[in-house]
C-alpha cells in the first residue's frame, strides 16, 4: 500500500491561512519532545525562548536587531520564489555586499573622510550583493547551469574570500593577531534610530523594502510577470515576457537586498570586518520567506518569529546548556512542518493499494 497526494479542486482560504500557525506548534511540540528526551524541561525551554525574550525591553531590541536582516534577504528572496526560481546562496551574497561595502570604510579610515562614506558603503554593498547573485543568473540564463547548486556554492566562495580578507590584506595591525579589519570611522558607522538603542537604520531600510515591495508584487506589471512566469511559464512565453530578462532582474533585485543586509549589519551592529559575521541569515531567510507565504507583509512577521528563535536559542544554551546547534535544526524542523501544512492544505492524501484499490 502506498499514499498519493492529489490536488484539491478548492483550497479553503482559512486553511491556508491557519496551516503556518499549526506548523509552528507542531514544530515547538516536537522541539519539545527532543528537550525532554535531553533530560531538561520543555516548559522551562519554552519560558526561556519565547515568554522571557517577549517580556523583557532589551530583548524587544534585539529582536528587531535580529530580524531586519532577515526580513531584507527574505524580501529579496520572495521575488526570486516568485518567478518559481531558486537562489540558495544569499548567505553569500550578504557576505560580499558586506566585503565591497566595507572596502570603502577601510580605504577611507582615518582620512578623516565626510558624510559622503556612508551612503557609498551601502550603495557599494547592493552593488556587490546583485553582481554575485548575477553569477548564477548568467550561467543558468546562457548555459542552463542548475541556480541552485551554483548559488549554494558560491556560498563558500564568498565565506573563504572574507576569511582571507580578514586574516590578510585587510587585517588590523593593531588587533593582537585577532582576525578581524579595524573598526570603522563613526562616517562609516550606520547611526541608531534613536540615541541609546541598538536599533538603527537598517530596520528602516526593512520597513522601506517591504513598503516598495508590496506595492510592485501587488500593483505593477512586473508583480504580474513574476507571478505568472512562476505559476503558468508557457503563458508567460506567449504573452512576451522573457525568462531571461526575468531571472536575471529577480536575481539582482535579490542580491541587492542581501547586501544591504550584509552592509547594514556590518557597518551597523558589528563595526567592523569578522570571520563570522552572519549566524545563518542567508539560509534562515529561507525559512522566514515560505513561512511569510512570499508576501511582504507575512516575512516581516516571520522575520520577527525566527528572531525569537535565535534569542531564545542564545538563552537557552546560557540558562539551560541546550546546544546552539538545537535552534537550527528548530528552524529546519519549522520549515519542513510549513512545507508539509501547505501539501496537506493543497492536497488530499489518497492511499492505493497493491491492486490499485482506495
Amino acid at each position: 500500500m502506498r499514499f498519493e497526494l492529489t490536488p484539491r479542486t478548492t483550497v479553503s482560504p482559512v486553511a491556508r491561512a491557519v496551516a503556518p500557525v499549526a506548523a509552528f506548534i507542531v514544530s515547538f511540540l516536537i522541539a519539545g519532545f527532543v528537550i525532554w528526551l535531553m533530560g531538561r524541561s520543555p516548559i522551562a525551554a519554552f519560558n526561556v525562548y519565547v515568554v522571557q525574550p517577549l517580556s523583557d525591553p532589551w530583548s524587544l531590541q534585539e529582536l528587531l536587531v535580529k530580524a531586519t536582516p532577515l526580513a531584507l534577504i527574505a524580501i529579496g528572496l520572495s521575488y526570486c520564489f516568485r518567478a518559481n526560481l531558486w537562489n540558495i546562496g544569499a548567505e553569500g551574497q550578504y557576505v560580499m555586499g558586506a566585503v565591497l561595502g566595507s572596502w570603502l570604510a577601510l580605504k577611507t579610515h582615518g582620512t578623516d573622510a565626510g558624510f559622503w562614506v556612508l551612503p557609498l558603503m551601502l550603495i557599494l554593498g547592493m552593488i556587490g550583493g546583485a553582481l554575485y547573485g548575477l553569477i548564477p543568473a548568467v550561467l543558468k540564463t546562457r548555459f542552463g547551469v542548475n541556480e541552485i547548486l551554483t548559488s549554494l556554492m558560491l556560498v563558500y566562495v564568498a565565506q573563504l574570500t572574507l576569511d582571507y580578507l580578514v586574516r590578510g590584506p585587510w587585517r588590523d595591525p593593531k588587533g593582537f593577531n585577532f582576525p578581524q579589519s579595524v573598526t570603522f570611522d563613526p562616517s562609516a558607522t550606520l547611526p541608531p534610530v534613536m540615541e541609546a538603542s541598538r536599533v538603527n537604520y537598517g530596520t528602516v531600510f526593512a520597513l522601506v523594502a517591504v513598503l516598495v515591495t508590496a506595492v510592485v508584487l501587488g500593483r505593477t506589471l512586473f508583480g504580474y510577470r513574476l507571478k505568472l512566469t512562476g505559476d503558468a511559464p508557457r503563458a508567460a512565453r506567449f504573452a512576451g515576457f522573457s525568462s531571461k530578462a526575468t531571472t536575471l532582474a529577480v536575481f539582482a533585485i535579490s542580491g541587492g537586498l542581501a547586501g544591504l543586509a550584509g552592509i547594514s549589519e556590518v557597518s551597523g551592529q558589528i563595526g567592523q570586518l569578522q570571520p563570522s559575521i552572519s549566524p545563518g541569515y542567508g539560509f534562515t531567510a529561507i525559512t522566514v520567506a515560505f513561512l511569510g507565504r512570499l508576501n511582504p507583509f507575512g516575512i516581516m512577521v516571520a522575520a520577527l518569529v525566527l528572531a525569537l528563535t535565535f534569542i531564545g536559542g542564545e538563552s537557552a544554551q546560557i540558562l539551560l546548556k541546550l546546544p546552539l546547534d538545537l535552534t537550527q535544526a528548530f528552524q529546519g524542523m519549522l520549515l519542513l512542518c510549513v512545507l508539509a501544512a501547505d501539501a496537506l492544505v493543497s492536497n488530499r492524501i489518497r492511499f492505493v493499494t497493491r491492486g490499485g484499490g482506495k
